[in-house]
């Protein structure tokens, strides 16, 4: 890996030479625009709207438009002068329960690894701050851009959340919070059954981009010039739900089954485990009724096939 980013970590008297490292990468499949019949590179000029003139990188700024579409051209020397008191330092605010921060401020991680002599009171500060059972609040300029972050350790090492201001996240203002949503009882109870049956340790491994692993194939396919396939195209689902307790006990069976689990899902509003030994009998029953009705009329309607065939002998015969 490589730093982007060298500073200080300061709180109180103590200063901490640090390292930033980005802690993610994405992943994805990139791709370049390119001329269609012969793969050459589309190129892209910066063209002055007014005059149409090609422009070099170093004569362009950034500019500011007012609502009355006139513009304000800041120059580099213009946020070279903007005062940024943590140009080089992360400073330490307080020091707050995670479980208070919500994740939605969260925006970027980091990494940061101590420089020179400053692995001693990185790790002293690392050791206090496991014990305390809670996370640096931190404001911290980077890119020309100041913000709050917190700071906590992870594998021994101090990651770096970015964080949104306040005032950058929205207000969910949608319509249904304000209706008068009726749940029942046994609705509740069933989807509190799907959770506790789809309940498990978080084990992120287990799960991959299925769609970047198709696309890849895809790609490696055209280079080996084989034939591609393409997969059938899952059923749309309409997003209706006409019952919304078959639909939460239709979901409870799946979850059940895929997990190898007896498939035996609470009916009524009674704690789980004893609506299923009540109700689980009764299930059964009712589902081997239709069976035992189903063999009778089918010995029913091959009598008179018999029937018609003693007939017929009996004719010949004759």
């Amino acid at each position: 890996m490589r730093s982007i980013w060298k500073g200080s970590i300061s709180f109180g008297l103590v200063s901490i030479p640090v390292k930033l490292y980005s802690a993610t990468e994405e992943r994805d499949v990139s791709f370049h625009q390119v001329h269609r019949d012969d793969g050459g590179r589309i190129r892209y000029k910066r063209v002055c709207q007014l005059d149409g003139e090609e422009v070099q990188y170093s004569d362009i700024a950034k500019g500011y438009e007012l609502p009355s579409g006139e513009v304000v051209v800041l120059t580099d020397d213009d946020f070279a002068d903007l005062p940024l008191t943590t140009s080089r330092s992360i400073d330490v605010l307080e020091f707050v329960p995670l479980e208070q921060v919500d994740p939605i401020y969260f925006a970027k991680s980091y990494y940061l690894e101590p420089e020179g002599a400053g692995a001693k009171p990185y790790v002293l500060l690392r050791q206090a701050l496991e014990q305390s059972g809670r996370v640096a609040l931190v404001k911290i300029a980077l890119r020309q851009r100041e913000t709050l972050a917190t700071l906590r350790v992870r594998d021994g090492v101090f990651v770096l959340e970015m964080m949104l201001w306040p005032d950058e996240i929205r207000e969910p203002s949608f319509g249904f919070l304000d209706d008068d949503v009726e749940i029942r009882q046994p609705e509740l109870a069933m989807a509190q059954s799907l959770i506790d049956t789809l309940s498990g340790d978080f084990q992120p491994e287990q799960y991959s981009d299925n769609y970047r692993e198709a696309l890849q194939s895809l790609i490696e396919a055209k280079v080996a010039g084989r034939e591609v396939v393409a997969p059938a195209e899952p059923v749309a689902d309409s997003g209706t739900v006409v019952d919304l307790m078959a639909a939460l006990r239709a979901s409870v069976e799946a979850a059940k089954q895929g997990r190898g689990e007896a498939t035996s899902a609470p009916a009524t509003a009674k704690p789980p485990k004893k609506a299923a030994a009540t109700k689980a009998p009764a299930k059964k029953a009712a589902k081997k009724a239709p069976a035992k009705k189903a063999a009778g009329k089918r010995t029913s309607a091959s009598a008179p096939k018999k029937t018609t065939a003693k007939r017929a002998n009996a004719r010949k015969s004759a």
